[in-house]
């Protein structure tokens, strides 16, 4: 009987152990099942995002992209897919501005690449005239699916008293060794094709000036040559004729009106320059290296159709030898110029000592000695008198020719500079902050353009300004004119005259004997200012 319970009671035992594996079983089996499913919609969820994102968005979620259709480039209208890619290019030598085309930190699209990124794109950009701000509009594939388009603008301003200037944003085309900068439109825009004449360079109205200088056509067009070498930087379109060689022009012209402009975009900006001149171009290498990483392009010599999203054609000039901030991109001022010319020519001197400081050296004067036309005829003994005050003094003057690194380092080790009004005190944007900068003014009513060329732009600088006007006693002209002469009872009846009777009356002919006692007071102010 035992036996028999204890058989019967295992039996119960034996079942359930069965049924317990069973059902462990047929959950294993089923969760392999769910697995299995699993991973195939996994797979073919992963086929689908890595081959038809877009179209997998749109018809299994039923909401469009947001993102939208990338831009191609320049040559929508026309269908231009086999130019060159670069970020920028173009060289001082004409020939090097082809071999330059590739640019490394841009990877170029393969062809299928290109292909794909032009379909449904058929617009550009459109920047507002005034903030300059991009502004986006929205148009449908043929798919139906809504994309965003920049539109394109081209916009000349013509009301500056000194200077013409045109921004372009979109497709915009230069073809080398031409006159025309050329602004894309769509064929099928039937509105009147604008055109505008400009010479590139920021002396407007000074015809004697822009003789020399190119004038460039901008116009829009449906119609323009091919695309041979992509940018996707901007481009400043200018000219380095005109009045270059000289100085004060030099800077007040082109370096000053070119920071303005250039200065915002980083270096990432392509320079074009027609009437190119190379000895200008070596002669001011380090800053335009310091306002683009990319060699100068000359628009006149070059044979390739350059294709940019944004040109600008000619400079922004203000005031002579200015900077108005209101008007400047990021408020530059004369002094954010300065700097930038201190640090481009690796200038170590960035402020005046105090006198007291003095102790190991004497303050250094400077003196901008003319060789032809308002010179010192007395040089010796201004620099014994300045001597004799505990100046160590230095007698030079830069020409076109001289290295400007050169100079600059020397300019920029002296305390105080002086000269007779005149192209070579432009040298003064090299001096320290706080330095001191003496004008000697000619006979002749002459300090309203002292102060206009030279005396604004120092205090805007950040230097200290003193202004000497000589008498007739130490004027040249007294050995021309009798002393009853207008030239000396009524100096300004000739500027009511064209400006060349002044130049030529007082310029020109005139040289200057310094009275070194009468002018003694005005190192010593200079002195006086190292004090303070």
């Amino acid at each position: 009987m035992s036996k028999e319970k204890s058989g019967a009671a295992a039996e119960p035992v034996k079942m359930g152990s069965k049924l317990k594996l069973a059902r462990n079983d047929n959950q294993s089996r089923r969760f392999r099942l769910v697995m299995l499913v699993l991973g195939c919609f996994l797979v073919t969820m992963t086929y689908l995002v890595a081959s038809k994102p877009q179209g997998l968005v749109r018809s299994s979620f039923g909401f469009g992209t947001s993102m939208p259709t990338p831009l191609s480039g320049d040559d929508v209208l026309n269908g231009d897919e086999n130019g060159r890619h670069s970020t920028a290019s173009g060289g001082e030598d004409p020939q090097n501005s082809r071999a330059s085309a590739n640019s490394a930190p841009h990877a170029a699209e393969s062809n299928d690449e290109k292909e794909r990124s032009l379909q449904g794109e058929k617009n550009a950009i459109v920047v507002d005239s005034t903030s300059q701000e991009v502004a986006r509009t929205h148009e449908l594939t043929e798919e139906g699916e809504q994309i965003h388009t920049l539109e394109r603008k081209s916009s000349c301003d013509l009301s500056d008293e000194r200077v013409d200037i045109c921004e372009l944003y979109g497709d915009v085309r230069i073809p080398g060794n031409s006159s025309s900068v050329l602004f894309m439109e769509s064929s099928n825009n039937t509105e009147h094709k604008e055109a505008w004449r400009v010479r590139p360079y920021p002396r407007k109205g000074d015809e004697t000036c822009l003789r020399e200088v190119r004038e460039l056509t901008i116009r829009a067009t449906s119609e323009a040559p091919r695309c041979t070498v992509h940018h996707n930087v901007s481009a400043i379109v200018f000219s380095v004729s005109g009045y270059t060689g000289n100085i004060f022009h030099d800077f007040s012209d082109l370096l000053v009106p070119l920071f303005v402009t250039a200065r915002q975009f980083d270096g990432e900006v392509q320079f074009v320059v027609t009437d190119f001149r190379r000895w200008w171009i070596n002669k001011y290498r380090l800053a335009l290296r310091r306002l683009s990483k990319y060699p100068v392009m000359d628009f006149d010599g070059d044979e390739e159709v350059h294709c940019f999203k944004q040109v600008i054609v000619g400079l922004r000039a203000h005031q002579e030898f200015q900077i108005d901030p209101a008007r400047a991109p990021n408020g530059y001022t004369l002094i954010d110029f300065t700097r930038f010319i201190r640090s481009t020519y690796s200038l170590q001197r960035e402020t005046v000592n105090n006198i007291e400081d003095l102790a190991a050296r004497k303050p250094r004067l400077l003196i901008i000695a003319r060789k032809r036309t308002r010179a010192f005829t007395n040089i010796g003994e201004i620099v014994a008198m300045a001597e004799g005050l505990g100046y160590e003094v230095a007698v030079d003057e830069a020409n076109v020719s001289s290295d400007m690194a050169q100079f600059a380092r020397i300019v920029n080790s002296c305390d105080v500079m002086m000269g007779v009004h005149g192209a070579g005190l432009t040298n003064l944007v090299f001096l320290p902050p706080n330095a001191t900068i003496i004008q000697i003014v000619p006979w002749g009513g002459l300090e309203w353009m002292s102060m206009l060329d030279f005396g604004y732009p120092a205090m805007a600088m950040g230097l200290k300004y003193l202004q000497y006007s000589i008498t007739i006693e130490e004027s040249t002209l007294t050995e021309q004119y009798p002393r009853d002469h207008r030239v000396f009872t009524d100096p300004m009846s000739f500027h009511g005259s064209e400006f060349k009777v002044v130049r030529s009356t007082f310029m020109k002919t005139q040289n200057v004997k310094l009275d070194v006692n009468r002018f003694k007071s005005v190192l010593w102010e200079a002195l006086e200012n190292m004090i303070q």
